[in-house]
């Protein structure tokens, strides 16, 4: 019998591939700014580590450690080898963390809106979702947080960039709202999109992990690394909470392809710095256009933007008919773009403001 929380679940919906969708609405081209992809690609050092590996090995078994990777992320965050945790992608780790710490009962705070998978997860552990809705700016409010804390929380997220709001929560009210949470509680700076903040010099909270041993911060390869298709996530934790995770972890959950992919793309920044440039460049722009046609928006730090406009499911059709995907459903009268490259963003927006004529 299959237990209630399940039973019962909402399922996460991935899209259609492009090809699919392609064959679907009958089009030759479809440019898709819906998923937060990185628009500018990959970098061609990730090809070039991956020609040069030749396939050695593939009959055997990966380096369930991940040293190589690992030893490269230690040395450029400067923190521990043993504080790394990778998984198949952010998805496997937030399956791991409710896994490990959350039992029936509990309870997970949550912002609304925020990222579904977070709760999805919890719900499957049998756990009591609190959902604190963001402020008028559409920042996750974490006076509110500190507020909804009971006996009963367990684990606290933090998606930081929000998804699907952009916004940005400063590492010194992160600091200030640790100093609220008891440290029986965990909690977990999701920041996947951490990359594309231009807000702070060092926006990140892992420097912030050194002072409280319940904080656990994610990163992925997804995003600003352009590595959607390799499926490579990591948690930064303290040890102790590390060990625990190892001992649920499924052995070689990573392959070396995968790793490889990682590793070349790590090693190269500025491929990173000039993606993050060009999204903060046309970001600006988004901004400007959602201005100049007076809709609602909230100021986003990541790759998208989430804003507000009338008949928006008519509006996405009319987009995807002429070969643009945007994402839907997060929001009545609600639209995410994915920031894309220049003549892409130029062309969704010409289409909007013909529609809003």
């Amino acid at each position: 019998m299959v237990k209630k929380a399940i039973a019962d679940l909402k399922p996460y919906t991935p899209e259609l591939t492009l090809e699919d969708l392609k064959q679907r609405e009958g089009l030759s081209k479809l440019v898709r700014l819906s998923a937060n992809e990185n628009a500018f690609g990959t970098s061609p050092k990730v090809a070039e580590a991956l020609s040069n590996w030749g396939f050695t090995g593939a009959n055997r078994y990966p380096d369930s450690n991940m040293t190589t990777l690992r030893d490269a992320i230690a040395s450029r965050l400067n923190v521990s080898a043993d504080a790394l945790v990778f998984g198949n992608g952010l998805d496997e780790i937030l399956a791991l963390l409710s896994r490990t710490l959350v039992e029936p009962g509990d309870e997970v705070i949550v912002a609304e809106p925020t990222f579904s998978e977070y709760a999805l997860n919890a719900v499957v552990e049998g756990a009591k979702m609190v959902d604190v809705s963001v402020n008028a700016a559409g920042v996750t409010d974490l006076s509110s947080f500190t507020e909804a804390i009971t006996p009963k929380t367990r684990m606290i997220w933090i998606c930081n960039p929000n998804n699907p709001t952009g916004t940005f929560v400063s590492k010194e009210d992160i600091a200030a709202f640790m100093k609220t949470v008891p440290a029986t509680v965990t909690v977990i700076v999701d920041e996947a999109y951490i990359d594309f903040t231009t807000a702070e010099a060092d926006p990140s909270a892992i420097t912030l992990m050194k002072d409280f041993a319940n904080l656990v911060v994610l990163r992925t390869f997804s995003k600003a690394y352009g590595l959607a298709n390799f499926r490579v996530g990591y948690a930064i934790v303290s040890p102790q909470l590390g060990n625990q995770l190892e001992r649920v972890r499924l052995p070689y959950n990573l392959s070396t392809f995968a790793e490889v992919a990682a590793t070349a793309a790590y090693q190269d920044q500025d491929f990173v710095s000039k993606t993050v440039t060009a999204v903060a460049a046309e970001r600006d722009k988004w901004e400007q256009f959602l201005n100049d046609q007076g809709l609602t928006f909230y100021s986003s730090q990541a790759n998208f933007i989430f804003f507000k406009v009338g008949k928006a499911d008519a509006l996405a059709a009319n987009l995807l008919k002429n070969g643009y995907l945007l994402r839907t459903g997060l929001g009545d009268d609600w639209l995410r773009v994915t920031i894309g490259r220049p003549e892409d963003n130029q062309a969704v927006q010409t289409l909007i403001a013909r529609f809003l004529k």
